[in-house]
């Protein structure tokens, strides 16, 4: 894979990843990561996400609560090139590098922003049934304090508000990530990477395939980054959906971000009488539980309300995601 093209003065004599996995989130990216990362012949960056290519998106300005510059609203820091490619400095000179941030499938920017760095890239996307994902999405927001709104059918109605700035948590430092229709625009996501990549320089993968066949799908990526296939890799289980219990946010939120001295103080004896690993534990045991099984009228409606993003994308790829899916029963 070359990396001869033209490069912006800023990264000449610097390395560009070959690669990205671009998403989607709650798709068994990160599996894929850590396998990755575990062949000799592929370097990972060690900052999983760095996000470096989507913090440019066009975002709604706030209308309520606390006004933060578009940059401020990623939740990334401002970074130049040079810092970012120096992630893959470590790669040696027979390795292909890469990195995976999520974003960069639902970016609007992101694709043309990696072609006119490195137009040689290889990309690989992850899709999930939508209704799945989302409900995945939703907890995960949750869980990250940047969703407020517990009830997934309460913040899909939010989403054409929240385009205009309204009814975004004080603690969302993304608001598009909160538009949940638009994480689910497949066809169009993928069709941002095709209008400035070859269709050879793009692996789309299906999370039941990832799910049923950890191996063979493993596989296929090694070939389609044209390194050694055998190397053998030890399986990463794909992270199971949680969920926040009801006071759990605000607890976490007090530890990690204390008001006044009093609470900066608690989390100081907190951090001196426990260690880090038991903290961790505990905060897993007070604030997280397993989710409440899905609302199977919500994601019956769900499955009605994107089918035809379903079968638009069957259609795309060339392969029945409608019956893969259960779609086919949905009117």
């Amino acid at each position: 894979m070359s990396t001869e093209q033209a490069q912006p003065p800023a990264a000449a004599g610097l390395r560009l990843p070959d690669f990205f996995i671009a998403g989607q989130p709650k798709s068994g990216t990160t599996a894929l990561y850590e396998m990755l990362a575990r062949h000799p012949q592929i370097y990972m960056s060690a900052v999983k996400e760095p996000h470096y290519f989507a913090v440019d998106n066009p975002l709604p300005e706030r209308t309520e609560g606390p006004r933060w510059s578009a940059l401020e609203q990623t939740g990334v820091r401002e970074q130049r090139l040079e810092d970012y490619l120096s992630l893959f400095a470590p790669a040696r000179a027979d390795q292909r590098a890469g990195e995976a941030t999520t974003s960069y499938l639902w970016s609007p920017s992101a694709a043309r922003r990696i072609a006119e760095l490195q137009p040689a890239a290889r990309v690989i996307g992850i899709l999930r049934e939508p209704a799945a994902f989302l409900r995945a999405l939703h907890l995960q927001l949750i869980r990250n304090q940047h969703e407020t709104e517990r009830d997934l059918r309460t913040a899909l109605s939010l989403d054409d508000a929240r385009r205009e700035g309204r009814h975004i948590p004080d603690r969302s430092v993304w608001p598009l990530a909160l538009i949940y229709s638009d994480r689910v625009r497949y066809v169009e996501q993928l069709r941002r990477y095709e209008e400035v990549f070859p269709r050879e320089q793009l692996l789309v993968l299906i999370y039941d395939d990832f799910r049923s066949d950890n191996e063979g799908t493993l596989r296929s990526v090694f070939r389609f980054l044209d390194v050694e296939e055998d190397v053998p890799i030890e399986p990463v289980e794909v992270h199971q959906a949680v969920s926040v219990r009801p006071a759990g946010g605000a607890l976490v939120g007090r530890l990690s971000s204390p008001k006044g001295p009093a609470g900066r103080m608690v989390r100081a004896a907190v951090r001196t009488v426990l260690p880090a690993r038991t903290r961790l534990d505990v905060r897993r045991k007070i604030i997280f539980t397993k989710p409440e099984p899905a609302d199977e009228g919500l994601m019956r409606d769900l499955r009605g309300r994107f089918k035809g993003e379903v079968v638009a994308l069957s259609e795309h790829l060339g392969r029945d995601l409608v019956k893969l899916w259960g779609y086919d029963d949905v009117g």
